[in-house]
């Protein structure tokens, strides 16, 4: 019997489908503000919901306990924060599209060699210009991020192969063994490229000001915007080229605006707070196995995701060597490799 317009399924699934998944955008949002609270909260110096309040609203007072609350929370709670934030959002989003782009369940962003890229450009500006401050190199680590991914991308638009996704893992492949080679040479014949490409491979996103922060989340949100207008086609080209192709999907074009969209958006967070190893790669996993394989929806998960995760880890890096601290890049890597590992053990790699 011929099924009528009314029987067949809503595109994105059924409405119950479509609720439960927005209850749960609804959940990880609130659970994002819960975060960004403790953030605010924890530290070297704990404060009371109070104090959090009076740090971010209260105006100048003579009392100086209060004066100094308010420093803590502007000047170092408050940037770090909204780092974590955006650069976890970055990194989600970024992680489920190349996994959708290159149909490899295993792919990160720095498959594209953005890391590599922003990680070489680090280490070569503090050694030829002595920059020292995040303000003087982030700029050409998102450049040699961007470079990067051009490169990869021009490398994987030539030849027989062209077009394919596993060229493009090729040629990521090859490109990030180049530039990490060329940033150990750099990197141990000066001993200030060292120390500084030791303490941004950590990925932390402490330290780092507004300053940096504003111009990096406009990138990040260029990215944003490149990434959410291919959504429907990233479902089509999952099914298969010559499928996509037939119904219509423009290949070429849909693939370069999903690379320049990784590209901003993994560029943007690993410049402005160094590579953070598996967060992509985990919260993807993650965000697949709530939402099924519809990016219109697993994108914005994975995206909320990433911000909790990141969150969550600069926390727990602040707590377990207090007065001291661990670089939320070292947390996220600490919890990632075991679940990577589980993943393997358990067999739940899925096609993206």
């Amino acid at each position: 019997m011929a099924t009528t317009a009314t029987e067949r399924p809503a595109p994105g699934g059924t409405s119950k489908a479509r609720h439960r998944r927005v209850v749960g955008l609804g959940a990880l949002a609130a659970l994002l503000v819960v975060a960004a609270v403790a953030s605010l909260a924890v530290g070297a110096r704990a404060l009371s919901p109070a104090e959090v309040w009076h740090g971010l609203f209260a105006g100048p007072g003579s009392d100086g306990r209060l004066t100094e609350i308010r420093l803590i929370v502007q000047t170092v709670r408050v940037p770090r924060t909204v780092l974590a934030v955006v650069a976890g959002v970055a990194l989600g989003i970024g992680g489920a599209l190349i996994q959708g782009y290159t149909r490899n369940p295993i792919a990160d962003t720095g498959l594209l060699g953005v890391n590599a890229g922003a990680s070489f450009a680090v280490v070569s500006v503090i050694a030829v210009f002595g920059f020292t401050s995040p303000f003087q190199y982030v700029w050409f680590a998102f450049l040699g991020a961007g470079l990067a991914g051009v490169v990869v991308f021009g490398l994987s638009s030539i030849g027989r192969g062209a077009g394919n996704p596993l060229t493009l893992v090729l040629a990521g492949q090859g490109i990030t063994v180049f530039l990490t080679a060329m940033t150990t040479a750099v990197s141990l014949t000066d001993k200030a490229s060292l120390n500084a490409l030791r303490f941004w491979n950590s990925g932390s996103v402490a330290g780092v000001g507004f300053d940096v922060i504003g111009p990096v989340g406009v990138f990040a949100g260029v990215g944003l915007l490149l990434a959410l207008t291919t959504l429907p086609a990233v479902n089509l080209l999952n099914l298969g080229d010559d499928v996509a192709r037939g119904l219509g999907v423009d290949i070429t074009r849909t693939r370069t605006v999903g690379v320049v969209a990784i590209t901003l958006l993994a560029g943007a967070a690993t410049a402005a707070c160094g590579p953070v190893a598996f967060l992509g790669l985990m919260v993807a996993h993650v965000a697949r196995y709530l939402t099924g394989p519809d990016y219109r929806w697993l994108v914005p998960y994975a995206g909320l995701l990433g911000a909790v995760v990141l969150l969550v880890c600069d926390i727990v890096g602040r707590l377990v060597v207090r007065p001291g601290e661990l670089d939320a890049g070292v947390v996220v890597s600490l919890v990632g490799a075991p679940f990577f590992a589980v993943l393997v053990w358990r067999g739940r790699f899925k096609s993206a």
